[in-house]
């Protein structure tokens, strides 16, 4: 959700019926805030939470999910520390640094695993291991950082870097290395190419998503499956052993499980770049795929609960809604609960 200087003005723009009706017959059964600074977005603790059960809302650290990310792709995790690398783009602002949003990179396979193999062996030169997970996804093993307090992606980008950057005693380590990347990828032939096609650069990694594998479930979940709109982009969810790409509600209410978790990653993008002309397309696009289909399903019985969750940078709040919590008829449908 937008922040809330902008909210009311946005949403008057929305026309979604089947959702304000959800909205406005919930109530609001669980709500999570970080006050000051969080390393990792509200959203993000709280699938972490629903993939791990010891997983907690630590503020001060990103979400210890390395590990379960790498069993995602299939990829051995079965002792050490690990932590999340991303190839991306740091670009000047004056006089700091600000992290773009990996997602507006379009790293092709083929780049990224050339710039992976460039830097593979300055990872094995420092006693750490590098794994290649996707184009977005790398993976590193670094057992003696395992204090390192890191953040996410999505908490840093368009923000100053330096209060973002890993902290702790190896945090020194961690530079060094990293300065030794970006000056390998400076000026080569693969970033000279995509500045020649108009995209950025990569010339840097980040890091994030410190987990001991001895201290991490099996990505267990209460969800029989994990559903994600296949129009997004690495969402969070890759937590989850198992997903299935899916494009509007009705294939979820054909498969019937019990217990499922649909994931909808498409707003964040445009939230983080404040392209709220964009946010406002993908939101209203909502209505007919998601929320529509959803409502006439709870109406006809042949669904009984649905709980969203919705959440901005600060705040994360959950709504339930039943078959018998839409009798409410004086709750007239609404979006203004959004703004609140």
């Amino acid at each position: 959700m937008p922040p809330a200087e902008l909210a009311r003005d946005l949403l008057r723009e929305l026309k979604m019926p089947s959702f304000a009706m959800l909205l406005a017959r919930s109530s609001r059964s669980a709500q999570q805030s970080s006050d000051g600074f969080a390393r990792a977005l509200p959203h993000e603790y709280w699938l972490a939470r629903q993939f791990d059960a010891s997983a907690t809302s630590d503020f001060g650290n990103s979400p210890a999910i390395a590990t379960n990310v790498m069993r995602s792709f299939n990829l051995p995790a079965e002792t050490g520390t690990w932590f999340i690398l991303q190839p991306v783009h740091l670009h000047i602002s004056r006089d700091h640094l600000v992290l773009t949003d990996p997602r507006q990179l379009q790293l092709t396979e083929s780049d990224a695993r050339a710039l992976f193999d460039i830097v593979q062996p300055l990872f094995a030169e420092v006693g750490k291991t590098l794994v290649y997970g996707d184009a977005q996804t790398w993976f590193m093993r670094a057992d003696e950082w395992h204090s390192l307090q890191t953040s996410t992606s999505d908490a840093a980008c368009g923000h100053n870097i330096d209060i973002w950057m890993p902290k702790g005693p190896h945090e020194r380590d961690w530079r060094r290395l990293q300065n030794e990347i970006q000056m390998h990828w400076h000026g080569h032939a693969i970033n000279d190419e995509r500045e020649a096609r108009g995209l950025k650069p990569i010339n840097s990694v980040w890091l994030s998503g410190g987990a001991e594998a001895q201290k991490t479930s099996n990505a267990d979940t209460k969800f029989e499956e994990v559903f994600v709109f296949s129009d997004t982009r690495k969402p969070f969810a890759a937590l989850a052993a198992k997903q299935i790409a899916i494009n509007s509600a009705p294939d979820i209410l054909n498969e019937k499980p019990q217990h499922g978790l649909l994931v909808l990653h498409n707003l964040i993008e445009p939230a983080l770049a404040g392209d709220w002309s964009e946010w406002l397309m993908r939101f209203q696009a909502m209505e007919a795929l998601w929320f529509e289909p959803l409502l006439k399903a709870l109406q006809e019985g042949r669904l009984d609960k649905l709980a969203i969750t919705i959440s901005h940078n600060t705040a994360c709040s959950t709504y339930t809604i039943s078959k018998s919590s839409l009798r409410k008829f004086w709750s007239k449908p609404s979006l203004a609960r959004l703004a609140s």
